[in-house]
């Protein structure tokens, strides 16, 4: 059976891994399901949407230079319906102004910041940090303001 770009086809996942899914297809021929093409929500962990030897209905949406066959699951099933607007058109139950001291309305809760569990999210925190320090400094510079180490230009 020869398939391309564009075909549906019912395969078995056959593998897991962190960013993506092996599904086994017909002929003896097998493609990656990335970890983006899995479904229409946020997917942090594969295994949370597949697991091996789940049967999934795949679409091909590209064969590269060397053969490998890239596969999407969303791509089969309907993306999901919006959820409908509320009945005044979104706005702020205030009047569109943000919320401005006096008591939290009710409903509302603040989560305190998710602490980095793993080398990417530190990285991540590391570097907006790092840039938000650095553009402040910039600023300060580019007013004239105090220059330490005396290495600046004259």
């Amino acid at each position: 059976m020869e398939f391309g770009v564009g075909s549906i086809l019912d395969g078995k996942v056959t593998g897991i891994t962190k960013f993506g899914a092996f599904v086994a297809l017909p002929d003896g021929r097998s493609g990656l399901v990335h970890i983006s093409e899995i479904a229409y929500s946020y997917v942090n962990e594969v295994s949370d949407h597949l697991h091996e030897g789940q049967e999934v209905k795949v679409k091909v949406i590209g064969i590269d230079q060397a053969n490998r066959i890239n596969l999407s699951i969303k791509q089969v099933t309907p993306p999901p319906q919006r959820a409908p607007r509320p009945a005044n058109g979104g706005q702020r139950p205030n009047g569109g102004r943000p919320h401005q001291g006096g008591p939290r309305p009710v409903g509302f809760v603040r989560q305190a910041p998710k602490e980095p569990t793993d080398f990417e999210d530190r990285l991540k925190q590391f570097m907006q940090s790092s840039d938000s320090k650095l553009s402040e400094l910039r600023y300060i510079e580019k007013k004239g303001g105090n220059r330490r180490g005396g290495g600046g230009r004259r």
